[in-house]
């Protein structure tokens, strides 16, 4: 049995949905870093994403749906991803805070905190937190 049989295809499917997420985050101004394509490097080989996929990903990201986890600890380990996107180039543009904004409406989180998440997860991220670490800060 292959390492990507361990898993079910709504699993794999989440995780295909999720890393489009990303890749939207980092597609947001238009172009993708060289810290950015790192990131979504690292993110397709943990999320088990064959390159073909990722490829196909970039060039149609509007048919990849957001997909909430249904847990609060799994919409936050989404969220570290996210918001480590939108620091993989060291810089949150505009356009990364606005989509990241709708991501974390689409993970579940309720409207009226999405701002103070987003802070909180900023900070979080900039200090350097582990994904342990940045879930327990929102406990």
């Amino acid at each position: 049995m292959s390492f990507s049989q361990l898993y079910s295809p709504a699993f794999r499917e989440r995780n295909r949905d999720h890393f489009a997420a990303i890749v939207r985050i980092a597609l947001s101004d238009g172009i993708i870093s060289e810290e950015e394509e790192a990131f979504i490097n690292r993110t397709a080989i943990n999320l088990d994403i064959e390159e073909s996929e990722v490829a196909k990903i970039k060039a149609n990201l509007d048919a990849y749906p957001i997909n909430p986890p249904a847990t609060r600890e799994r919409r936050l380990e989404r969220l570290f991803d996210l918001s480590r996107m939108v620091f993989a180039d060291h810089i949150a543009d505009d356009a990364e805070r606005n989509l990241l904004k709708r991501l974390v409406i689409g993970l579940g989180f309720p409207t009226e905190d999405v701002n103070e998440i987003i802070e909180k997860s900023f900070i979080e991220i900039q200090k350097g937190s582990s994904e342990e670490d940045f879930v327990t800060s929102f406990k």
